[in-house]
């Protein structure tokens, strides 16, 4: 019963996201999401109170991007190099395929949002994935021991969402991954450990 819960959740997240890209998020209706998503009404307001709601399962989306980007990584490949990679892969998708548009509803959303922000989840994979990725960098010496892994992330998500909040408020303007690749070394840079290469 679990299953068919997630398949039916699922398959109305996938039928937004598939429409918001189509046709664009205040263009696409409730009604039209539950036909190409095949469930009912009654579906739909079980999970979600409003299409508005939705735009918070982008962050899970981004999720299934890092899941697939984990199959990815050179294994040699250490802390700080991995960081970098993730950030790369994600905002070159963010750039080619999510409209800014939904990218800033999903921001406003999470500012107007009372109790859980999809992008705060601790339990999202990314976070599970980033606290992975801190411990390593610690265990191996290339993160400042200093610093918790907890820390580390915080600083990178902080990092993550400020580039991706200018580019919104920049409409756009630039090369995500391209801008990302330049400053994202500079601000993470007091996460190396003293003296690591």
């Amino acid at each position: 019963m679990a299953k068919k819960r997630r398949n039916t959740k699922g398959k109305i997240v996938s039928a937004a996201w598939e429409l918001f890209y189509r046709q664009g998020y205040a263009e696409t209706t409730v009604d039209e999401i539950i036909e190409l998503s095949g469930t009912s009404k009654g579906s739909f307001y079980h999970y979600f109170k409003s299409k508005d709601e939705l735009v918070g399962s982008l962050a899970y989306l981004f999720d299934e991007k890092y899941e697939e980007l984990t199959a990815e990584v050179d294994p040699a490949m250490g802390s700080w190099d991995r960081l970098l990679f993730l950030n790369r892969e994600l905002f070159t998708m963010i750039d080619n395929s999510i409209p800014r548009e939904l990218l800033a509803q999903l921001y406003a959303s999470q500012l107007l949002v009372k109790g859980e922000k999809e992008l705060l989840d601790r339990q999202r994979l990314y976070f599970r994935l980033l606290r992975s990725i801190a411990e390593q960098g610690l265990r191996s010496g290339e993160f400042d021991p200093a610093l918790s892994a907890e820390e580390i992330v915080r600083i990178y998500a902080l990092c993550e969402r400020a580039l991706l909040y200018d580019w919104c408020i920049c409409e756009g303007s630039y090369a995500l991954p391209d801008y990302s690749a330049r400053l994202l070394p500079m601000l993470l840079s007091r996460l190396r450990a003293p003296g690591a290469v």
